[in-house]
């Protein structure tokens, strides 16, 4: 039981902290119509791997770079006459092969593989913590204070600028944080269900809020649940963590809807 414990402890502990940032971003992504977004970034990552892997850098690196330098290249890309979410294919599917092609051809990184498309939360150790902990700390702290001008840009961008939000700015921040947030992810989920860690919560939480901060304590909720169950389960059933954490969402979005939807024809 002992050594069980030590291996899940460090696992859950990252797992709830990356939650605080889960519910709140997952809710301003759903506003803002941004679901795609957060996939595009998430396939990402899997070049910023390799390119850390070919330099013998540290993974963390590089997943940082790629992030940045996608959301740079997203900023470069914005044209009114090109749709954003055809832009966001476009992007997604580039990174994603690239990422595929790479590894393949990077024999120290193939076995890992799977780690990277599903996470595995469960290679966490206490030595990590501290870092993802800061990490996530200041993130909140800048969630915080843009939150307002965040809800006021998902609303109505036009009134949101006329009370004075810089509109770019705030675009800008938003794509960051999601950014760190993938870099903080990957080790959870991996690349491929990033997006599902974001959406889930966030949609469940809409079949039961009736107010922006009830949706995101909701989504809080819910993904915690999600991850608790997900990685206990995981150990005793020997899966993929991250399969079995956004498993576990998908379940509990369903249990809600069914709910609802017999409580109406009751």
């Amino acid at each position: 039981m002992m050594e069980w414990l030590q291996l899940l402890l460090p696992a859950w502990t990252m797992g709830t902290l990356l939650v605080f940032l889960t519910a709140p971003l997952g809710c301003l992504m759903l506003w803002r119509r941004m679901s795609f977004f957060a996939d595009t970034m998430a396939h990402g990552t899997l070049l910023g791997v390799a390119i850390a892997g070919a330099l013998s850098l540290p993974l963390w690196l590089g997943v940082a770079f790629l992030a940045i330098l996608l959301v740079g290249v997203l900023w470069m890309l914005h044209d009114p006459r090109l749709p954003n979410d055809a832009l966001l294919a476009l992007c997604s599917a580039t990174l994603l092969c690239s990422g595929l092609l790479f590894i393949q051809h990077i024999p120290s990184l193939r076995p890992e593989l799977l780690s990277y498309l599903f996470g595995d939360l469960l290679t966490i150790s206490w030595s990590d913590l501290p870092m993802f902990g800061l990490v996530i700390v200041l993130s909140l702290v800048v969630l915080v204070r843009y939150w307002k001008a965040q809800i006021q840009i998902a609303i109505d961008p036009d009134i949101a600028i006329s009370e004075g939000v810089h509109a770019k700015w705030q675009r800008l921040i938003f794509m960051l944080l999601l950014a760190l947030f993938t870099v903080l992810a990957l080790r959870a989920v991996g690349s491929l269900l990033m997006g599902a860690l974001l959406v889930i919560p966030a949609l469940s939480a809409r079949l039961l809020a009736h107010s922006p901060k009830q949706m995101v304590i909701w989504a809080f909720v819910i993904a915690q649940i999600g991850v608790s169950v997900g990685l206990w389960s995981s150990a005793a059933l020997n899966l993929s963590t991250g399969l079995s954490i956004v498993l576990c969402m998908a379940l509990l979005f369903t249990l809600i809807f069914s709910a609802q939807k017999l409580r109406k024809l009751a």
